[in-house]
């Protein structure tokens, strides 16, 4: 049956990979990209080559007042049947900043904009389009575990604080360094991990939320607004890890996300999807005093871009 999947930051790195075989291996699919300006047709163009459907919108998801433009757009197609039923959202689109200085448009700082907030509007503001069975996949980062074990000590792990102030710049010691931004980026997949518990309890039934971890992939857009010797690095020495078990090629991340995506690997609503196979996230991502508060902290920062988004209970 055809349906309509929509996906952030598709247009590079494992996103890219992920589209392209969610395309090739689901023919029914018309898949609905969230892209920049006028980056989304170029987008549009490469992916849908071969005769399959794709369509895009524009945002800017460090800005959550084009991320509401962007899921009015999407609404008024599906009312109007533009494009087929809703049945999934792929939040991918992800950041990480040289700092936890950088404000985004609406105030937030953006490594928590784009990477917590955008995501929550956008489910938010669909909830309601869902027909069921629908997917809701969120890109996650073993970064949260915050060890050695899972990402070399390259990234430094969460330091969790109330949401009020991670929703701010500055929420970290000496917040103009790298290493800030990094533990900004560390924290904002944490509290992606914490939405992804509190949506499989909330959001109705059929509608379900999976967490999905790449692992470490080098050569991706992740750290382009980095230093010249960070971006090097990234590009041209530590894509040979790829070749290790520290890390995984961006065509193995891509098609376990699609496969995520298209329900080949089958994974229960508020499951943590290591690659390929269910698995469990840190310890500290089980808490669920800091998910009900980052749910309530989420809708009270998105307010005012919400407004009549559908009513969510917690079961």
């Amino acid at each position: 049956m055809k349906h309509t999947i929509v996906m952030t930051g598709a247009s590079r790195g494992i996103g890219r990979v992920a589209a392209e075989n969610i395309l090739r291996r689901s023919p029914d699919t018309h898949l609905l990209v969230v892209a920049r300006g006028s980056s989304g047709a170029q987008l549009v163009a490469e992916l849908g080559a071969g005769g399959h459907t794709v369509s895009h919108v524009s945002a800017d998801l460090a800005s959550l007042a084009t991320v509401r433009s962007a899921a009015d757009e999407i609404r008024d197609r599906l009312e109007r049947g533009d494009v087929p039923p809703l049945r999934g959202f792929v939040g991918n689109a992800g950041i990480q900043y040289v700092n936890a200085l950088t404000e985004a448009p609406d105030g937030f700082e953006a490594t928590f904009a784009v990477n917590v907030l955008a995501n929550h509007l956008f489910v938010r503001l669909l909830q309601d389009q869902f027909a069921a069975p629908a997917r809701i996949v969120i890109t996650a980062s073993d970064t949260h575990f915050g060890d050695f074990k899972h990402n070399m000590g390259m990234v430094p792990g969460p330091a969790w604080k109330s949401p009020d102030v991670l929703v701010r710049t500055g929420a970290f010691p000496r917040p103009d360094t790298q290493a800030a931004g990094r533990t900004a980026y560390s924290t904002s997949k944490l509290a992606a991990i914490y939405l992804v518990h509190e949506y499989a309890r909330r959001l109705p039934a059929g509608i379900d939320a999976v967490a999905y971890n790449p692992g470490f992939v080098p050569g991706t857009g992740l750290t382009r607004d980095a230093g010249p010797v960070s971006r090097f690095a990234m590009r041209r020495v530590m894509p040979a890890l790829a070749l290790t078990p520290f890390a995984t090629g961006r065509g193995v991340a891509g098609r376990c996300l699609a496969d995520v995506v298209l329900g080949t690997t089958e994974a229960p609503t508020g499951s943590y999807v290591d690659r390929g196979r269910v698995d469990r996230s840190s310890q500290e991502s089980y808490d669920p005093r800091r998910e009900g508060e980052l749910w309530e902290a989420a809708e009270r920062f998105t307010s005012a871009y919400a407004a009549g988004a559908a009513p969510a209970s917690r079961n």
